[in-house]
């Protein structure tokens, strides 16, 4: 059994791989989505209980191999996999797609984490497109001096920004509306998460010339690294 830890583009379209070449693949997802995008096969959702509850579980599953394709943001996770796989003597496959550079026209501040995210907004701009995902919108609930336009998949809780404007929708979205959405704010927040499903805004914001604020990966554990989805299912055939 291979153990993919999922919940992004590429994680479905590995699992899908797999399952094509009658590969037996698990999908983990951790469930922070009401209405996750399945993969194809077997899906559990909900967390394992930490390091302990991962290694007992590739123990007991006889997990031949692990691949942790989660968002290039999802820190505990990654590094919970890591620990568990050294334990269990597991290989461990890290699924990491590039993450985005700047082209010509693009006007980008890079930030080390959302926290500094915020510190910088102040000097970028009073209007402020905020597509960080909603586990991050404390880090600019205290910033009552500026307007936010958020936008979530999922209704986020408090703390929020006192003045904002909240859209729920889920990618991919196309240039034209996030054009439209663009020239109402003044500065665009992202992650560096990758990837074209929401890479449409950076294309808009270049076209409009408007600053965007790039929030910086955060450091994994060091692991084998994979860049496609095909070099992936390669590594899986090869165990």
């Amino acid at each position: 059994m291979i153990l993919i830890l999922g919940g992004t583009g590429e994680a479905r379209k590995l699992a899908e791989e797999l399952v094509t070449r009658e590969v037996r693949v698990v999908s983990s997802l951790a469930g922070r989505v009401a209405r996750p995008r399945l993969p194809i096969g077997e899906v559990r959702l909900g967390g394992f209980g930490g390091v302990d509850g991962l290694a007992a579980w590739l123990r007991e599953n006889d997990v031949k191999a692990v691949v942790d394709a989660t968002h290039p943001f999802a820190e505990r996770i990654g590094a919970n996999a890591a620990e568990a796989a050294g334990r269990t003597g597991t290989p461990l496959l890290r699924l990491a797609r590039p993450g985005w550079q700047p082209g010509p026209g693009d006007v980008w501040h890079w930030a080390d984490d959302l926290a500094d995210a915020a510190r910088q907004l102040p000097g970028l701009g009073e209007r402020v497109f905020l597509t960080t995902g909603r586990q991050g919108l404390p880090a600019f609930a205290h910033l009552h001096d500026l307007w936010f336009l958020i936008r979530c998949v999922d209704p986020p809780g408090p703390p929020l920004p006192r003045h904002h404007e909240l859209i729920l929708a889920r990618g991919p979205y196309e240039t034209d509306a996030e054009r439209a959405l663009l020239s109402r704010v003044d500065v665009l927040v992202t992650k560096d998460s990758g990837g074209t499903l929401t890479s449409a805004k950076l294309t808009a914001a270049r076209e409009l010339g408007k600053p965007v604020l790039v929030v910086r990966r955060p450091p994994r554990p060091a692991a084998e690294t994979a860049g496609t989805v095909a070099e992936a299912v390669e590594w899986v055939l090869n165990r």
